[in-house]
């Protein structure tokens, strides 16, 4: 099935799926604590505040906030202020390269695969009234939207996602650059993408990490990525730059082909532990949400 084939009227995830996401809330947002960055005060009580410091009423507070037991004894208007959990800005990077339209047998395409994922997380992030930034790339930034306000917004985000298409090529160097440009503030970015670069380069990420991001990479491939179909000669096209390959298949050229696969998936995962960022392989196979509830759900860092 091609990425771009656009069922306009099913929706990426199903209510069962949605009832699911709600459970998971509590323990995602302890699995997901990246770098916050200073702090906020507040004189309204709620959750995750502790109590800060007192200062003087001032003309225009709000005498809910006032503490009269402080002024019972000092007969002085005092407020009460505490100290609000920070937000930790949430950037969603996916990949609509033209490499992402590929698929395997009985297996979705990458690209409508990564869109349920990003659709899962999104809700998610609305569930706890998180905002969460979608932004997509290719070879550069293309347009991006904020979820934001609670789960009642998350059919906007799930049409945005709906209505992407996938074509051109990766290059990470231009997206990393524009990427920290637009946002210098430090966050969570998690970045799914088959992370198939003509070039090769993947050093550009780094400078994103370096820059004080948590970077979490979800690496998406399909089984006909690691190991290719069928026996004698294979011609191989390229999604993004449309050069062709002619393989003489056999079981040594089968495995050199893996083995060339695996060593690329490491080179993701060895980004991702340098920089004390989390990664996690993902096959096209894999039910999404068994993927939502295994791998994610556990946050764990390689």
């Amino acid at each position: 099935m091609g990425g771009n084939r656009q069922v306009a009227n099913r929706p990426l995830l199903d209510p069962a799926f949605l009832a699911k996401l709600e459970k998971l809330t509590l323990e995602w947002r302890d699995r997901f604590t990246g770098p916050g960055g200073g702090s906020k005060t507040s004189h309204h009580r709620g959750a995750g505040q502790e109590f800060f410091e007192h200062r003087h009423f001032r003309s225009g507070d709000d005498f809910r906030t006032v503490d009269w037991r402080a002024y019972m004894r000092f007969e002085t208007l005092f407020l009460k202020t505490f100290q609000l959990e920070p937000r930790v800005p949430m950037r969603l990077l996916l990949d609509v390269s033209a490499s992402m339209n590929t698929d395997g047998a009985d297996e979705p395409a990458k690209f409508d695969y990564a869109r349920v994922l990003a659709a899962a997380l999104t809700y998610i992030a609305l569930i706890q009234l998180d905002s969460i930034l979608l932004q997509p790339f290719s070879d550069r930034l293309h347009r991006p939207e904020i979820a934001s306000g609670g789960r009642q917004h998350f059919a906007s985000a799930e049409r945005y996602l709906r209505e992407l298409r996938a074509s051109g090529r990766t290059d990470f160097l231009p997206v990393a650059r524009e990427f920290l440009q637009r946002y210098p503030r430090r966050g969570l970015v998690i970045i799914i993408s088959d992370f198939f670069e003509d070039s090769g380069r993947l050093s550009p990420l780094q400078e994103i990490a370096m820059s004080g991001h948590e970077l979490m990479l979800v690496q998406l491939w399909s089984e006909e990525d690691r190991q290719p179909p069928g026996e004698g000669d294979l011609e191989l096209t390229d999604a993004e730059s449309g050069m062709t390959l002619m393989l003489a298949l056999d079981e040594a050229a089968r495995q050199a082909y893996t083995n060339a696969f695996d060593r690329h998936a490491s080179q993701v995962r060895e980004l991702a532990a340098r920089h004390e960022g989390r990664y996690t392989a993902v096959s096209t196979g894999m039910p999404v949400e068994e993927v939502i509830f295994g791998p994610l759900a556990l946050g764990r860092k390689p």
